[in-house]
């Protein structure tokens, strides 16, 4: 199985493929909205801003099993996002990113690149860089800033 054979649900609860981002560099960042770390939309903001005409997709699902700070409807969530942040990349669904009941993809994201974290996501905003070939290069700890990120996406547009 590869990223692409994936199927995530969109915020209206439609089923989204995402072999539509195939041939993009995809950051795919769990997120929350009452987070300490919510502050770094504005820089993954940026990021999308300045490299999406280049290839670069940020993919945002929010996570409410971190100190429950995903709160509200998914539609509330993009409100948010879109008013405060100003955000314009693809959101998803709230998912989950471990247990039980976790998103498929992300147990697929932490089997290919588990890193200094080991496999479970510990916290919001931990972040995935993956290659235009669906390869999963990175994974960046939720305290780095995206813009920390940026020489590695360029590496890979």
């Amino acid at each position: 199985m590869n990223l692409y054979d994936f199927k995530v649900k969109g915020t209206k609860g439609e089923e989204v493929p995402m072999e539509q981002f195939k041939g993009k560099v995809l950051l795919i960042v769990n997120t929350a909205t009452g987070c300490g770390f919510t502050p770094q939309y504005e820089g993954l903001q940026k990021l999308y801003d300045r490299h999406k005409g280049r290839g670069l997709e940020i993919l945002d699902f929010p996570c409410n099993q971190f100190g429950h700070q995903a709160l509200g409807t998914d539609e509330e969530i993009g409100a948010f996002c879109t008013l405060k942040y100003k955000t314009t990349f693809p959101r998803f669904a709230k998912v989950d990113v471990n247990g039980d009941n976790q998103e498929p993809l992300f147990r697929f994201l932490k089997n290919r690149k588990g890193g200094f974290m080991g496999s479970n996501i510990k916290w919001n905003f931990t972040k995935f860089l993956v290659a235009r070939d669906g390869s999963v290069v990175g994974r960046y700890a939720p305290t780095t800033d995206p813009e920390k990120i940026e020489k590695d996406i360029l590496k890979l547009l």
